[in-house]
């Protein structure tokens, strides 16, 4: 398998790969999905390094960018490619920067507990997320065409407005970006996210027939489909409980947490 100073490349099948960069805290997954006639990354990562020195020797097909949501930490290298979709209720944070959170936090965070070398390209005084504007716009219920591979597009707002989760019918691979994911808290405690949305789209994926894993955007590389069992009972609780609000803190089930 390919082998990489900063990026550890993963086979998930000899036509899907997923993009690690473990050396930082967030330990954030990309994924690339290789069709017939072109390629599909979801998300790019962090933008330390660039990623696309990766996916150039993974594939010499032409790759469309499927945005997850426009946070730093997924958006990366997009400057690095020509095509990129994103839902359009982060189309504004993408094109004209993202709101809500100050550059200097921002550079914090991509800069702190780092436990392998950074390229020496990686400034974290000047590091600025991408901004631009995408090829196209994404809604729920679109059959994106990757080469032949089609993703069911899901529209799963609550960490973000856009947040977007793709469902890989052939495969049954279910990409959640930021929605789901296991070991530390799923987020929505900041004012431009929703804990109530959050819970409609936990509750959206978990009732998907067929996902054979679970790839969430970070900590472990595949979950098995048996964490949406968890999600139908957590839903509810939270909404019995009257949790859905800010402030109501931090909620541990088994196999993944909320924070709001």
């Amino acid at each position: 398998m390919l082998k990489d100073p900063w990026f550890t490349v993963q086979e998930i099948d000899p036509s899907t790969f997923a993009i690690s960069e473990y050396g930082h805290w967030e330990k954030v997954h990309s994924f690339l999905l290789i069709g017939d006639t072109r390629a599909t990354l979801i998300d790019t990562g962090l933008g330390i390094d660039d990623l696309s020195r990766v996916t150039s020797q993974l594939t010499t097909l032409p790759i469309d960018v499927l945005t997850t949501h426009v946070h730093a930490d997924h958006i990366g290298s997009h400057g690095k490619y020509e095509r990129i979709f994103v839902h359009k209720a982060d189309q504004d944070w993408l094109v004209n920067g993202i709101q809500g959170l100050p550059i200097e936090q921002i550079r914090k965070d991509m800069s702190r507990d780092i436990t392998i070398p950074p390229p020496d390209t990686f400034d974290p005084k000047t590091y600025q997320p991408f901004q631009g504007e995408p090829a196209g716009l994404l809604v729920d219920g679109d059959v994106f065409d990757g080469g032949g591979r089609k993703l069911m597009v899901l529209h799963t707002p609550g960490h973000s407005p856009g947040h977007l989760s793709f469902f890989e019918r052939d495969t049954g691979y279910l990409f959640t970006g930021d929605l789901l994911y296991d070991t530390t808290p799923v987020y929505a405690h900041y004012p431009s996210t929703s804990p109530v949305n959050l819970a409609h789209s936990l509750e959206k994926i978990s009732a998907l027939e067929g996902v054979t894993k679970v790839y969430g955007a970070h900590n472990t590389l595949g979950l098995s489909p048996t964490i949406l069992n968890e999600v139908r009972v957590a839903v509810p609780y939270l909404r019995e409980h009257n949790l859905l609000r800010f402030g109501t803190g931090f909620h541990q089930f088994n196999g993944f947490s909320v924070q709001f």
